[in-house]
């Protein structure tokens, strides 16, 4: 429990300049065994200094509490967070007045692993900016209250980390972020403390990656209660929550002293309804064995009545929890679950008709949450990494959904930090490694994922209209896409260079050589490491190339903006002459693709890649693949969020509703219909005959909340930061209303449409001195400038231009 929210201000970098790193004892135990160790020093405090303003300031190599006379300072979670060590730590303030006493005071810090040592990523490797964990403090007591020490105030003491301090390790005897934390409460009081050391590495002497976050803290949410106990014959009792949430769970009901409860965090049920975690085993092709799941917390009671454990170094992802070594019934008001995740303002939300839609957006929101824990990550059970391809295929979601633009800002930075030095951008940031079977750190820089670079920063700059991170942002840009742009011109994928002896003129704007994921989990299509992306790849350089151009125009680069302007448009003129089939039957029946997906051709319209002559045959093309599949989609991981808005934009809005409310697989109501309460990593999370597969929280399929957002709400910025608005809404799917809100810089929109007796009506509001342009579905157009408006006409007949 929080003893004492002191609250978090701007941290004061300076204090630090006289503290010392403290070092956590040596040999470093096993990993995933790790302690937290406590270090501890005491000071003794006037009545004055008591009655006064003081500071705490401190940040570590792992994550770290601190505690003055044991109540714990602030409601900060995982301090310091994710972060690329080698580059960038953060550093965290405390006001702390009235935390001290008058006499003898003790200053505790708590640290363990965290993201600098601890198993993170896929590969479950420790030891990935260091061996040893460390931490830095100081505490000001008197001088100004928090900004530091201006003329005119008394001089403060500081109480800084150095020789003098203790070091032992408490209640906490494991503590790892994946695995798990194992709290012993019988060692509290017993610990056997010794002279702390002093930490001299090139990290620590290294003072110019302290930095203030420009994103909010993690924090705990509101407790969610257990919905069921039930007592399996082994004795197990299984706690469902109710729905999935990242976090961990809170427990009193400790029993007697010497009692060893075990909590196991999993997400579905078996048949017998126990645990099950098989569909989570991990096993990639260069391993004989999967990676260990981990997310187990083990309890040791002490008999006092009043204890209360939340593992604090460490979260889950799961539904339910598994507790074994309680031989009474569990109390369930005395066990709850408790979401952590970096502490972002709800910005915008949706509600429509149909409960089936409705449910589909609340599990977006819910996997979003659940993967939001101070960096954007794929999954919050397995691998908990920050993939880069996850995070460029939602950013346009979670920006409506959240106030994103701090937690997005500082996930860029660890992504340019990690960029490598001829412009590669990694699979991940934080990029945590992989271990040495692995080949992971030559699959970096794959299409789709290392183009977050570029998609990332412009997404935001649509969002929030913030042009100095847009700046800050594009020297990465810049380099990801020269990178791109050497690879390109310095090879050829084998099979094209088999079928054509000599470089031809556009070869070199195609970029199909190196790692690629391609289009990724394609329903019905094998994914072969060694297959020709160039269709996928070459589009995306394209892409990120136009948008380094107007990234360039916008920040007053104007030789820049030339410059990837015109080479964007030779990589676009390439990519049609590779791959819009040039044959005379093609010609006859209209523009073709060599290779003729859903993907390609969302990819094709949604990047501008097609001439605009070719826009019209390009749409039919998709929307008969679609017919063709049962009015079913078949994209994969990278264009599933693009293709209902390519599909409404081209004029088969009626089919984007088809494909959203197709009830089989695969589609996305498949998963409310089959009890989902997040978004599933593979459409057939729970298969037709129950049995589960993959991660069963992964937000990336829930980017078609973007649909419901810009196009059945239709809010849209018609100006980057919502300066200007488009309120354009495109009902159909027998929606009989809609509402949604979005929170802007400037004010609040406000959207609520509703259909009766063939009549469209909608009302709501813009920020007042906003220009908004409001579209009708009949055509009409009204120009407002904020305000409250009301609108109608009368609704038209289906609107596919195929009808």
């Amino acid at each position: 429990m929080i003893s004492n929210p002191a609250p978090l201000v701007g941290p004061v970098l300076t204090d630090l300049d006289d503290a010392a790193w403290l070092a956590t004892p040596t040999p470093t135990p096993v990993a995933g065994n790790r302690p937290a160790y406590e270090l501890r020093t005491h000071l003794t405090v006037s009545a004055a200094e008591a009655a006064g303003p003081a500071r705490l300031t401190a940040t570590a190599h792992g994550i770290y509490e601190a505690f003055i006379n044991g109540a714990r300072v602030g409601d900060v979670e995982l301090a310091p967070g994710a972060t690329s060590y080698r580059k960038t730590l953060y550093v965290q303030t405390w006001d702390v007045a009235g935390m001290l006493c008058e006499g003898e005071n003790e200053l505790r810090l708590v640290v363990s692993d965290g993201w600098f040592r601890g198993r993170c990523g896929p590969s479950r490797v420790p030891d990935n900016y260091g061996e040893v964990t460390a931490v830095i403090a100081a505490l000001t007591v008197g001088g100004s209250p928090l900004a530091g020490d201006e003329a005119g105030t008394p001089a403060p003491r500081r109480v800084v980390t150095g020789p003098g301090w203790e070091v032992a390790v408490g209640a906490i005897t494991a503590a790892d972020l994946m695995d798990g934390q194992t709290t012993d409460l019988p060692r509290i009081g017993r610990e056997k403390w010794e002279p702390a050391a002093i930490a001299d590495t090139p990290l620590t002497r290294d003072r110019t990656r302290l930095a203030a976050s420009p994103a909010p803290p993690v924090r705990r949410g509101e407790p969610l209660p257990a919905r069921h106990i039930s007592r399996l014959p082994s004795g197990r009792q299984i706690v469902d929550f109710g729905r999935m949430l990242s976090g961990w769970a809170r427990l009193s009901d400790l029993g007697p002293c010497g009692t060893r409860l075990k909590l196991t965090h999993f997400e579905v049920l078996d048949a017998n309804g126990d645990m099950t975690t098989r569909h989570l085993r991990y096993a990639p092709p260069f391993r004989k064995e999967p990676y260990p799941l981990g997310q187990v917390d083990t309890i040791i009671s002490r008999g006092v009545a009043e204890d209360v454990v939340e593992p604090r170094h460490t979260t889950h992802g799961f539904r339910y929890v598994a507790i074994d070594g309680a031989d009474w019934p569990l109390d369930p008001g005395r066990i709850t679950a408790i979401e952590v995740r970096s502490d972002l303002m709800q910005r915008g939300g949706f509600t429509c008709s149909n409960r089936d839609i409705n449910r589909l957006h609340a599990n977006t929101v819910r996997a979003w949450r659940s993967n939001s824990c101070d960096l954007p990550t794929d999954c919050p059970q397995r691998e908990r990494w920050g993939y880069t391809g996850d995070f460029q295929v939602f950013a346009r979601t979670a920006a409506f959904l959240d106030d994103v633009g701090g937690f997005a800002r500082k996930w860029l930075r660890s992504l340019a930090d990690e960029q490598r030095e001829d412009g590669t951008i990694p699979n991940a940031a934080p990029d945590t490694g992989t271990d040495d079977s692995s080949p992971l750190p030559d699959l970096s820089g794959a299409a789709g994922w290392g183009d977050a670079a570029t998609i990332v920063p412009w997404e935001m700059y649509r969002a929030y209209g913030d042009v100095e991170a847009l700046a800050e942002a594009y020297p990465m840009m810049r380099r990801w896409v020269e990178r791109v742009e050497r690879v390109a011109a310095s090879d050829r994928h084998p099979t094209r260079a088999k079928k054509h002896a000599e470089w031809r003129e556009h070869d070199r704007y195609l970029w199909d050589t190196g790692f690629q994921w391609g289009e990724w989990t394609e329903p019905g299509v094998q994914w072969d490491p060694r297959g020709d992306f160039g269709i996928v790849a070459t589009a995306y350089f394209a892409r990120s190339a136009r948008i380094l151009a107007d990234t360039a125009g916008i920040l007053g680069k104007r030789d820049d903006a030339v410059r990837f302007g015109e080479l964007s448009d030779r990589v676009a003129a390439a990519w049609r002459a590779e791959f819009v089939d040039a044959t005379p039957k093609s010609a006859q029946s209209g523009m073709r693709l060599t290779q003729p997906t859903q993907a390609n051709y969302v990819r094709a319209l949604a990047f501008d890649l097609v001439e605009p002559a070719q826009r019209e045959d390009a749409a039919a093309r998709l929307a008969e693949l679609i017919r063709k599949n049962g009015c079913r989609l078949s994209t994969g991981f990278l264009s599933t969020g693009l293709l209902l808005p390519t599909l409404a934009d081209a004029g088969y809005l009626d089919l984007a509703y088809q494909v959203l409310l197709q009830p089989k697989e695969p589609g996305w109501l498949v998963m409310v219909e089959r009890g989902a309460t997040s978004i599933w990593e593979e459409w057939d999370g729970i298969d037709a005959e129950g049995r589960p597969h993959n991660s069963q929280n992964h937000y990336a399929k829930g980017a078609v909340s973007t649909f419901l957002h810009e196009y059945v709400a239709g809010i849209r910025p018609a100006a980057p930061g919502y300066t200007a608005v488009e309120i354009a809404p495109s009902p159909g799917g027998g929606l009989s209303n809609c509402q949604a809100i979005l929170k802007t810089a400037a004010g609040l929109i406000d959207i609520a449409w509703t259909i009766t007796d063939g009549v469209f009506r909608m009302r709501g509001e813009t920020p007042q001195g906003t220009p908004t342009t409001l579209r009708l579905p009949d055509g009409g157009v009204v120009e407002t400038v904020g305000g409250r408006f009301s609108e109608s006409c009368p609704l038209p007949e289906a609107t596919d231009i195929s009808k």
